[in-house]
């Protein structure tokens, strides 16, 4: 359980850390989704300066393409840069399954992101074991709440890397 200080440190994170990501289907998760699309807004609108950072973790938006509904979507996912790559968790809070979105992302050769105004193309893939462990510290470090995730659940939280095309 995170310590007082750790809360007053970063709220948002240790907030997130002890509450549970919506099961599909929910209210509760028609409301993330109703919460999300007004983050893409937002942050579009605005260049990333409003929805642009979740508590101290720089956000961006991932465009993926349904594999099953052919349908674009648009996620917004904390990231970290590595170089000229950025890297994302798909760790959907820690529940028994990877996140939609990263499924997606799978079945991709390649796709776009947003960072702020920018847009780049990028070509994903998994991190390596030895990359995941190299990386998975400067995750943590931009938000906690992903060690509390991988803790909660048995699968393997996969660590992707977003190259720059």
């Amino acid at each position: 359980m995170p310590g007082l200080r750790d809360a007053l440190r970063s709220p948002a994170s240790t907030l997130t850390g002890l509450v549970r990501a919506p099961q599909p289907g929910t209210p509760g998760h028609r409301l993330f989704h109703h919460v999300t699309v007004a983050h893409v807004r937002l942050y579009r609108v605005s260049g990333g300066r409003i929805g642009g950072r979740f508590d101290r973790a720089p956000v961006l938006l991932l465009h993926h393409v349904g594999r099953r509904t052919g349908q674009a979507r648009v996620t917004p996912l904390l990231h970290v840069r590595d170089g000229d790559d950025l890297v994302v968790v798909a760790s959907m809070g820690g529940i028994p399954r990877h996140p939609a979105w990263f499924h997606n992302l799978m079945a991709m050769d390649e796709t776009e992101v947003e960072v702020g105004r920018e847009r780049r193309r990028v070509r994903p893939r998994v991190a390596s074991s030895t990359e995941k462990g190299r990386l998975w510290p400067t995750l943590v470090a931009a938000y906690p709440a992903y060690a509390t995730y991988q803790a909660r659940t048995q699968r393997d939280i996969p660590v992707v890397l977003l190259e720059r095309v």
